[in-house]
C-alpha cells in the first residue's frame, strides 16, 4: 500500500511538473508545434528514461488523469448545447463536409501506402490518423495495426494540421466560422477544436462536433475496412 501511494505521488508529480514546463515553453515561444500535448510528452518520456521507471508503473500511478480526461471530454458538450440551434441550422453543411473529408482521408492513406509499397500493418496503423486518439487506437487494434505507430501518426497529423490549417484558411481568405471550426475539428481533432475556441465559442462548437462526427464516421467504416484487409 505504501509503495502504491509513493508511486502515485511520484508519477502525479512528474506529470504535473512536465505539464507546467510544457505550458511555460508554449507561452514563451507561442509556436503551434510547441503545443503542450507534444512538449509534455517529450518531458515525461525524458524524465522516465532518466529515472529508469517502468512504463507500467507510471501508467498505474496516473489513473487520476484518465478520469480527468473523461470529464474534460464530456465538458465539450456544454458549448455544443449552447450552440444547438445554430448546429441544427448548419447540420446539412456539417454532414456534407465532415463525412467526405473523413472518407477522403482514409482513401488518401490507402493510395499513398500502395504507391510507397508500405506493408499492410503500417497501412492499417495509418488509416485512423484523422480521428481522436482513443477511437484511433480502438480502430487500429481492430484492424491489427501497431498502436504505438497509430498514436504517433495521430499526433503528427494533428500538429501538422494545427500549423498549416490556420495559415491556409488565412491565405484563402476563409472567414466563415463554420468552415474554420469544421476544418480544424476534422483535421486536428481535440487540439484543433481547442484552437477553434480561440476564434470564438461558435467556431469551437463546430470544431467539437466535427471531431465527434469524424470519430463516428471512422467507427462505421471500421467493419468495411476489416472485411477489406482482414
Amino acid at each position: 500500500m505504501e509503495k502504491w501511494i509513493e508511486s502515485l505521488f511520484i508519477c502525479t508529480g512528474i506529470t504535473l511538473l512536465s505539464y507546467i514546463a510544457g505550458v511555460r515553453v508554449f507561452q514563451k515561444f507561442n509556436k503551434p508545434w510547441l503545443n503542450p500535448m507534444y512538449t509534455v510528452s517529450v518531458f515525461i518520456v525524458s524524465v522516465l528514461s532518466l529515472l529508469h521507471m517502468n512504463m507500467k508503473i507510471y501508467t498505474s500511478g496516473t489513473g487520476i488523469f484518465s478520469l480527468l480526461l473523461g470529464t474534460a471530454t464530456v465538458s465539450l458538450a456544454i458549448p455544443l448545447y449552447k450552440q444547438i440551434l445554430l448546429i441544427k441550422k448548419y447540420l446539412p453543411v456539417i454532414l456534407s463536409s465532415v463525412f467526405p473529408g473523413t472518407v477522403l482521408g482514409v482513401a488518401s492513406i490507402v493510395v499513398l501506402t500502395k504507391a510507397l509499397h508500405l506493408n499492410q500493418k503500417i497501412m492499417v496503423s495509418l488509416l485512423p490518423k484523422s480521428v481522436t486518439a482513443p477511437i484511433a487506437l480502438s480502430i487500429s487494434n481492430s484492424l491489427g495495426g501497431i498502436p504505438s505507430l497509430t498514436v504517433l501518426f495521430v499526433f503528427t497529423s494533428a500538429i501538422f494540421s494545427l500549423i498549416i490549417g490556420p495559415l491556409l484558411l488565412k491565405h484563402a481568405r476563409i472567414k466563415s466560422g463554420v468552415a474554420k471550426g469544421l476544418a480544424l475539428g476534422t483535421s486536428a481533432q481535440a487540439i484543433g477544436a481547442n484552437r477553434a475556441f480561440e476564434w470564438g465559442e461558435f467556431e469551437g462548437a463546430m470544431g467539437s462536433i466535427a471531431m465527434i462526427i469524424a470519430g463516428v464516421v471512422m467507427s462505421l467504416l471500421t467493419p468495411l475496412l476489416i472485411m477489406l484487409y482482414l
